[in-house]
């Protein structure tokens, strides 16, 4: 029980960082800034560790290449914590792990921004975040609302991303599992 309890705590405190330093690394892909509130709480709770990365990092291509690494950082302890605290820490398995949790933060951050964006939609337009939000989701559902039309005046690209999001997370785990 109390190597559970660990696992939770140490999984839980991995997801909340390293969903931040995804989440500073889109925001400079898609170059959209974000509200004061979230962007201190963003760089507060990161730039211990991007900050160091940078002068080893530096930008390229105009993209935040250190909050990613730091993503990988957090990814990779997390893991050979949980590998360790289970006694079943073996090299390959850590990578392995690793790069499924990475796709597994990718993937579910997509869809919870989009879940947002469409709360958002259908409660308050107009609230203070709703720009921002959409601003993220933009690059995934562009392609899509060229395709998909509206029916009446209601969008379900969202709904169509939320599926090729799910399908997309369970490929890329069949495959990073059966490579095991």
């Amino acid at each position: 029980m109390l190597e559970s309890i660990l696992t939770l705590i140490v999984d839980s405190v991995a997801a909340v960082l390293g969903g931040a330093l995804l989440l500073r690394f889109w925001m400079q892909v898609v170059r959209v800034r974000p509200p004061s509130s979230i962007g201190q709480f963003i760089f507060q709770l990161t730039d211990w560790m991007v900050k160091p990365l940078r002068k080893m990092l530096p930008g390229v291509g105009g993209y935040d290449w250190a909050s990613l690494i730091g993503t990988l950082l957090v990814i990779l302890l997390a893991v050979a914590i949980d590998l360790a605290v289970m006694s079943h820490f073996v090299p390959q398995y850590l990578v392995l792990l690793s790069l499924l949790r990475l796709c597994e933060w990718i993937f579910y951050g997509f869809m919870g921004l989009i879940i947002i964006e469409a709360i958002f939609s259908w409660v308050n337009p107009h609230a203070p975040l709703a720009p921002f939000v959409h601003a993220l989701n933009e690059p995934l559902l562009r392609p899509l609302r060229r395709v998909i039309p509206l029916v009446g005046s209601i969008d379900l690209s969202p709904l169509v991303a939320l599926i090729l999001l799910r399908i997309g997370l369970q490929l890329v785990s069949t495959l990073l599992l059966s490579a095991a």
